[in-house]
């Protein structure tokens, strides 16, 4: 989420720190920062809200909020911090809820707002975070939005259907319903999706949660307004985004789940800017609330925030944190019995209070402990030392160990939240994957320096309704086997085991390589090691690895033997060409005849 700093400034009455130590507070306190952008004289952070903060904290106020607590800077202005008054009931607007999907709807009715352009302070704020004006009335919505975490939106009374009042309701779409949304593309709605319905047109005028509609969209004709704070359910507002292909700000917020406390606070905010800003008259609200919010507690004693987090934290250092956070909170002999904020859905049980402590004390000042020595008597695992044995018996055979994949597209276990629909069950045998494998692998045999590609896998397959640890092997030569693992190797030829190490890792290049042969006549005696030398001294630096004698024949008539030699060519850093690799292999070939040796 961007978030501005000249933004956030505005809830408190001391200056914020600069940029960079606003970072570096949340950073260690709360949410890391993927950059920090200059726009004029702001500055602008990138906050990787978390998936368990996206109920508060996606709002400049859920932001400063954490700022106030981790810096100890006094929350000022929040605008939470009066009562929400929203009792003034209008007449012209009435509000059905058929779905239990919406938990509640405030509809506002104003009449003699004045739309256009908007003041050039909401303008740059807006910009500032990548939103781009459109009128004073849809800014002052999505203002709110970003200020507080409650999306709002804004229909067109004009263009509503009047029968004794403009009638809202929230309902399920019906099958192969539609609507022209504000992005003036047609969307075609299911069952399973919600809408706002202008209730006396029978006419959905916005998807809701997602995304209004132009049946009812605001323009510079607009003059009464029905102004919409509503709660929906996330799951719901979440499958309909990503069916529709419509991600917004405001799905972005209804996904995460938030409190339908938050209604009331939208409305209050946008109702005091249409009386600062726009002007108009509020005539009342409809706030259709069924089942409203209760309040939550969470306990927690002093003893358990010290044995978890590994501190000696005095109550009084535990009250100053529930204290910046905002929590009410009642402690008596050590337990502290907290109110939680209606917006932290987050928070429902002592552990979560414990995580609230730690992180805003700083995990930094917990202090290092050692931990206490062993006594007790080492247990072997099983599956561990039985596929130890095997990888080490199996490494000196001269095969090389692959992983692959435990998806298979056949198998007597399905998968219920299977990655794709083409291999949707557990494998049932490891053969499959090594044939696989073994077929990728050949191309790649020269380039590894392989006469013979051999391979081996231990892994779990799922088979006659049991979860059994398998050996697999292949070979170009030999048929694929595959045997139960354990049981086969005992503890104490484990324990006896010394792991292969290699002498040392080095990078692959992710370019193609070539391949060239050079066969040479050679006389009986030692100048097989001495052509190698030539050969590899001459080839340059495209050279992979060392030379290597693939195949030899003879002697001739003449006594002399046949030698093949086979040269990979590759780079790190481009696809080489036939003319390199044959320059190289010229070069090679002039050193050879230089010293006297018969090129065949």
């Amino acid at each position: 989420m961007k978030v501005s700093r000249l933004w956030l400034n505005k809830f408190f009455d001391a200056p914020l720190p600069n940029a960079t130590e606003l970072s570096d507070a949340l950073t260690f306190h709360a949410f890391e920062i993927d950059g920090v952008d200059k726009k004029g004289d702001d500055d602008v952070l990138d906050v990787k809200i978390t998936a368990n903060r996206g109920h508060d904290c996606l709002s400049h106020r859920g932001i400063a909020k954490e700022l106030s607590a981790i810096l100890k800077l006094p929350f000022a202005h929040d605008p939470f911090g009066n009562k929400s008054d929203i009792s003034k009931v209008t007449s012209h607007v009435t509000v059905k809820l058929d779905t239990p999907l919406c938990k509640r709807y405030i509809a506002g009715y104003i009449k003699g707002v004045k739309v256009g352009p908007s003041p050039k302070w909401l303008v740059e704020r807006l910009e500032a975070i990548g939103q781009r004006s459109i009128n004073n009335v849809v800014d002052a919505t999505n203002f709110v939005m970003f200020n507080t975490g409650q999306p709002l939106h804004a229909f067109d009374a004009g263009k509503l259907k009047e029968n004794a009042g403009f009638a809202i309701e929230v309902r399920n779409a019906k099958p192969g319903e539609k609507i022209i949304a504000l992005d003036k593309k047609e969307y075609i709605l299911k069952e399973s999706d919600l809408v706002i319905v202008d209730a006396n047109a029978k006419t959905p005028i916005g998807i809701a949660g997602v995304k209004g509609g132009m049946p009812a969209a605001i323009d510079e004709s607009t003059t009464d307004i029905v102004l919409e704070s509503a709660n929906f359910d996330s799951v719901s507002v979440r499958k309909t985004a990503q069916a529709l292909k419509l991600r917004t700000d405001a799905s972005a917020r209804y996904e995460q789940g938030i409190s339908p406390e938050l209604c009331a606070r939208g409305m209050e905010g946008m109702i005091e800017f249409i009386a600062h800003q726009i002007g108009g008259e509020v005539t009342g609200f409809v706030d259709v609330y069924p089942n409203p919010q209760a309040p939550q507690y969470a306990s927690v004693t002093l003893e358990k925030i010290n044995s978890v987090l590994g501190t000696l934290l005095t109550g009084a250092e535990v009250s100053d944190v529930f204290t910046r956070l905002g929590f009410g909170y009642k402690e008596e002999s050590g337990v502290f019995e907290v109110q939680i904020p209606n917006e932290r859905l987050d928070i429902t049980i002592p552990e979560d209070l414990i995580e609230e402590v730690g992180r805003i004390v700083g995990y930094d000042k917990v202090p290092a402990t050692p931990l206490p020595s062993f006594e007790g008597k080492v247990e072997i695992n099983k599956n561990y030392y039985a596929a130890e044995a095997a990888r080490e018996e199996w490494m000196a055979k001269g095969y090389s160990e692959v992983f692959t994949s435990v998806f298979a597209d056949k198998g007597e276990r399905l998968v219920l939240n299977k990655i794709d629909g083409v291999k949707p069950y557990l494998r049932m045998s490891l053969i499959p994957g090594l044939t696989d494998a073994l077929a990728k692998n050949k191309p790649n045999k020269d380039l590894l320096g392989l006469k013979e590609i051999k391979l081996f896998e231990i892994g779990t397959v799922w088979k006659d309704g049991k979860e059994v640890l398998m050996l697999g092997t292949i070979s170009e030569k030999e048929k694929p086997v595959e045997v139960e693992l354990v049981g086969n190797t005992s503890p104490e030829k484990y324990e006896a085991l010394t792991l292969s190490v290699a002498e040392k890792f080095e990078p692959y290049s992710k370019y193609p390589y070539i391949v060239r042969d050079i066969s040479i006549w050679l006389p009986e005696g030692e100048f097989r090691d001495k052509a190698s030398t030539i050969i590899k001294e001459n080839a340059g630096d495209l050279l992979m690895g060392e030379p290597r004698l693939v195949d030899s024949y003879g002697p001739n008539k003449e006594g002399k033997t046949s030698n093949l030699w086979r040269l990979i060519f590759q780079s790190f850093e481009k696809t080489l060409t036939e003319a390199e690799a044959n320059a190289a292999m010229e070069k090679v070939s002039t050193a050879l005849k230089a010293k006297g040796f018969e090129i065949r």
